[in-house]
């Protein structure tokens, strides 16, 4: 194998598929990066898989002689970014040579392994979907704060994703909140018959999130607007032009989290998104010192919502807020951080909060376009 490319761009690529190197390698073989070279396309190719989670990438290079290589992530991440901003060459004579890396001040030898022994990434036959990036964006951003971290409950640290007939909706719990989010939902009916994932019966699956955020990371420093999502019974693959990521799904029955919101609710209240995320975040200094727990009594008559932190061995701290409420007056206590988790990631300027009684869930969601309702469970007041 032997190459010309540009050491930016191979840094750049580096950079991308080394998210799906794993930090405790189950082998060898998937501590290294599968670097392929195309001579009839000119292209390099890059490849890094931990079993679970694989990313592919490629771009244009001076192919000067085809060959794979699988040469280690961490000296590739560490060197390649330090070297001069030029052309670079890369070049093994056979597998049983060290690769070497040529560039205007140097040259680096690398001993790799043997580029057979490196794992396919899986390969899937479900029907293949278009997807705007935005609306997995806004789908992940709104709900994968709320996925649980305990390992015990596989299936809760993923988003499960399934398609409705309004579009596709996104939700994730740890079992104490519930964050869901439905997108594409304003198109109309012809743009509707043009996108086979708007409608369409059976997408619905759990992604892991770890794959959620790696796919963000991507995401976030692509400027495309749509991408291609194909899925069966235990895999993912998200095609962009030249990125492809592949995930396990997560196994298990996602729980029924429908029927976990409320229908009606007995007071609404209305405040302003920007001010109640700063009182929050000063009472919550006192609020750290006992389970992060704040207590919200909301007034009819005086239209205003006092919040407030005990924490007997420091002190405490309360303030009282405007609003507009509806419904009979409330004492309810609820965790602070996972009033902000939600608040934080809204994108509106008021938001409503819909209650019913001090141990009942009460619904939190952005008042504007975006179709975000956020399930939170008061904390017990005890006396």
């Amino acid at each position: 194998m032997q190459l010309v490319c540009s050491q930016a761009e191979l840094s750049q690529h580096i950079a991308f598929v080394s998210r799906a190197v794993s930090s405790r390698p189950n082998s060898p073989i998937l501590a290294n990066i599968l670097l392929e070279a195309d001579p009839a396309a000119n292209t390099l190719a890059l490849t890094a898989f931990d079993l679970s989670l694989g990313i592919r990438t490629q771009f244009e290079a001076q192919v000067l002689e085809g060959g794979r290589a699988a040469l280690p992530a961490r000296l590739l991440k560490d060197i390649v970014p330090r070297l001069p901003n030029a052309d670079l060459t890369l070049s093994q004579p056979d597998l049983d040579a060290p690769a070497t890396l040529s560039c205007l001040a140097g040259e680096y030898q690398i001993r790799g392994a043997d580029p057979n022994e490196f794992p396919e990434l899986p390969e899937i036959e479900g029907e293949i979907e278009e997807l705007a990036v935005d609306d997995l964006l806004a789908g992940i951003g709104s709900t994968l704060f709320a996925a649980a971290s305990d390992e015990t409950k596989q299936v809760l640290t993923g988003v499960h994703v399934k398609s409705t007939a309004e579009g596709l909706e996104f939700a994730a719990t740890d079992g104490h909140r519930l964050a869901t989010i439905q997108v594409m939902g304003e198109a109309d009916e012809t743009e509707a018959d043009e996108n086979p994932v708007r409608g369409s019966d059976g997408l619905e699956f759990t992604i892991p999130a770890r794959t959620l955020k790696e796919l963000e990371s991507v995401l976030s420093s692509q400027a495309i607007p749509t991408l291609k999502l194909q899925f069966d019974r235990s895999q993912v693959v998200v095609r962009l032009p030249d990125i492809t990521i592949t995930s396990r799904l997560l196994d298990g029955q996602y729980p029924n989290y429908a029927q976990l919101i409320p229908q009606q609710f007995e007071r609404l209240a209305t405040l302003d998104r920007r001010e109640l995320i700063s009182v929050l975040e000063r009472i919550a200094v006192f609020a750290a010192e006992k389970n992060d727990i704040l207590k919200f009594q909301f007034s009819m008559a005086d239209q205003t919502v006092n919040i407030e932190a005990e924490a007997p061995d420091v002190g405490g701290g309360q303030e009282s807020l405007p609003l507009q409420f509806s419904g009979e007056d409330l004492e309810i206590a609820f965790n602070v951080r996972y009033l902000l988790d939600a608040l934080k990631v809204f994108n509106a300027a008021e938001v409503k909060l819909q209650m019913n009684g001090q141990t009942q869930p009460a619904v939190m969601e952005p008042l504007g376009a975006e179709k975000v309702k956020y399930l939170v469970m008061p904390v017990q007041i005890r006396p």
